[in-house]
């Protein structure tokens, strides 16, 4: 005799995830409650995706009027007032926020809305303050928050993070970021732009350590020319107030250094929402990365899943998306699909930094120089790219001898935009020869600079054997 429940699915986390998960299943014929303990948008809208990609095109406006002479108008200085620029900001998520990332949205489509904390009972059963909900499923997307690296006295200074940074009125004058990755790398240049004197501090040997290191070589030496102050294989060891300002005290080497700004950004690691959630209660296995889930997104307990960074598996808004899908999937429509392993990112730099798959290192330790091929070409000097006056960029594409593709790396305006053509085709098995051949792109498109990279490709298959006897054939048929 089957258990009847109050929900076929509750959602834990009002992100995006949980909101694309409370979209669909009404539409899939199920009774869904979503839970949030604070307000709907998470992340990706309050302290992520959003603010900071309005924050960078208020900064991009910026740097057009900076650098206005390169398009043969008149330069000049703009006048900066980011207590406007914060105001917009908060003007794009509040217009968000009552809109489709609104509780009554939601509530009209069908899946219910509580707020609270919500902590686990069981497998089946999730309390909600004095409220007591059970599910058939229960899907948890908590997401993470930012984390602070373990520096002397960094509590006691006092830092912005991603969550308290577009909750402040306006920018600082001026800024020490902690972390080379995405997250700093981004405000590094926007913050710069906007006419923050910014200092970028990386412990490793360069910024953006999982992307290809000669595009992120191009992008910092853009932002080295912009003004922004980078700094790599950074110790930082301790913080203070000097005179007034925040100071990052740490080594270069064996050499002492110290930095100051008015104001200190971590960026430096997250860490995933969990400890609230009585997973004990429910047996559900957790590792280092947060909620340990298979294939299909499930937990050690066959009624809960969990999906996006509470997950640890990849802390992007798109791949939660994705996750939420194949996750629904499994539970009302089982082994018909696994969680997506090629995921595709791109840092919001201008020039945009997108990328999928292995880097070129990462390709030759996993099969051996000898058999993968790397296909570059330069973008920056492609019609389109001189028309515009655009940055440098390239494209950087890893196949194998068989020229199916291990990954791809572009550097270049609308770059995210790009990587879909090879997302695609790696998720369909599609090969770099002949399909990015023959496929036509649109000219003058950034993309064209696409077409142009197979002709390496093109030219070594003229070697083959087959080819030299089909150049044979075809002069004898000449003559």
């Amino acid at each position: 005799m089957s258990v009847k429940h109050d929900f076929d699915l509750a959602i834990i986390g009002g992100g995006s995830a949980g909101l694309l998960a409370a979209r669909v299943a009404p539409k899939l014929g199920l009774r869904a409650v979503l839970i949030e303990r604070s307000r709907l948008g998470g992340d990706c809208l309050w302290t992520g995706c959003v603010p900071s990609k309005a924050l960078l095109a208020s900064a991009k406006a910026a740097h057009t009027i900076r650098s206005a002479a390169k398009y043969g108008l008149t330069a000049s200085e703009p006048d900066i007032d980011t207590t406007a620029v914060w105001r917009r900001i908060r003007e794009i998520q509040e217009s968000i926020a009552t809109g489709d990332d609104s509780s009554e949205s939601v509530s009209a489509g069908g899946t219910d809305v509580v707020f609270g904390e919500a902590t686990l009972a069981d497998a089946h059963t999730v309390r909600v303050g004095e409220r007591t909900l059970t599910a058939r499923y229960i899907l948890i997307c908590t997401g993470s928050r930012p984390t602070a690296p373990p520096i002397d006295g960094l509590q006691d200074v006092g830092f912005l993070s991603s969550e308290s940074l577009f909750q402040q009125e306006r920018a600082p004058e001026s800024l020490l970021i902690v972390g080379g990755g995405p997250i700093g790398v981004e405000m590094a240049q926007a913050m710069n732009r906007l006419g923050v004197r910014v200092t970028l501090l990386e412990m490793a040997e360069r910024l953006l350590v999982r992307d290809e290191p000669s595009l992120v070589a191009l992008l910092t030496q853009s932002l080295r020319e912009e003004g922004v102050e980078v700094i790599t294989n950074a110790r930082l060891e301790r913080a203070t107030v000097e005179n007034g300002s925040k100071t990052l005290h740490g080594r270069l080497g064996e050499e002492e250094r110290s930095w100051s700004a008015a104001e200190i950004l971590v960026a430096a690691g997250r860490a995933p929402n969990i400890e609230s959630l009585g997973l004990d209660n429910a047996d559900v296995q957790v590792g280092p990365r947060g909620i340990v889930v298979d294939k299909s997104l499930r937990s050690s307990v066959k009624s809960v899943y969990a999906v996006g960074d509470c997950a640890g598996r990849f802390l992007f808004t798109h791949s939660a998306g994705a996750e939420t899908a194949a996750a629904l999937r499994n539970m009302f429509y089982p082994g018909t699909t696994v969680a997506p392993e090629v995921v595709p990112w791109t840092t919001f730099t201008d020039p945009e930094l997108a990328h999928i798959g292995m880097t070129a290192d990462e390709a030759r330790a996993a099969h051996g120089d000898d058999n993968i091929r790397v296909y570059e070409q330069d973008l920056g000097l492609s019609d389109r790219g001189r028309a515009e006056s655009a940055p440098p960029g390239r494209a950087v594409v890893v196949a194998d001898q068989s020229h199916n593709i291990l990954g791809a790396h572009i550097l270049s305006p609308a770059a995210g935009e790009m990587i879909g053509q090879f997302t695609l085709a790696m998720a369909q098995g599609i090969k770099l020869m002949p399909a990015f051949r023959d496929l036509i792109q649109v000219y003058p498109t950034y993309s064209t600079g696409l077409s142009h990279l197979t002709e390496d490709a093109v030219y070594e298959n003229l070697d083959r054997p087959l080819y030299r006897a089909a150049r044979w054939l075809n002069d004898i048929v000449s003559r």
